[in-house]
């Protein structure tokens, strides 16, 4: 008759948990490949950056090793009565002061970032978590 309806048969309790499972094995797939792009993206940026940086690097420890040279004797040269040793222990000590003044703002600097992965890993988790409850 016509107050008959035909409807489809509900798919099993398996065939849902399997169809969520195949959900979270691409989503993690697909998450899994973009931290891999990222962190390959990272490397070339950080290469790219370091040449510059540590040959710039090495021509300043060569200029200042230079400087520090020049500054003692110029103070040997204006103070007669100081050693030649005096000279070379106030430039020293200047270098290491503005050494120790970097490295403490360099670390602190380095303390304040957040590490990029961990948001992946959060952000991994909550879409396991959505597709798990779907």
């Amino acid at each position: 008759m016509a107050n008959e309806i035909e409807t489809a048969p509900e798919p099993a309790v398996s065939t849902l948990v399997g169809g969520i499972m195949d959900d979270a094995r691409e989503l993690l797939a697909e998450q899994l490949a973009l931290v891999q792009a990222e962190i390959k993206n990272d490397i070339h940026r950080i290469t790219l950056a370091s040449v510059p940086l540590i040959i710039g690097g090495l021509i300043l420890i060569i200029a200042a090793t230079i400087l520090a040279a020049a500054g003692a004797l110029l103070l040997d040269h204006l103070f007669p009565a100081f050693p030649l040793w005096a000279g070379f222990a106030i430039v020293g000590g200047m270098f290491l002061a503005a050494g120790l003044i970097l490295v403490l703002w360099g670390k602190s600097r380095f303390d304040s970032m957040r590490v990029p992965t961990e948001q992946i890993l959060q952000g991994l988790k909550e879409n396991i978590q959505w597709k798990t409850k779907k």
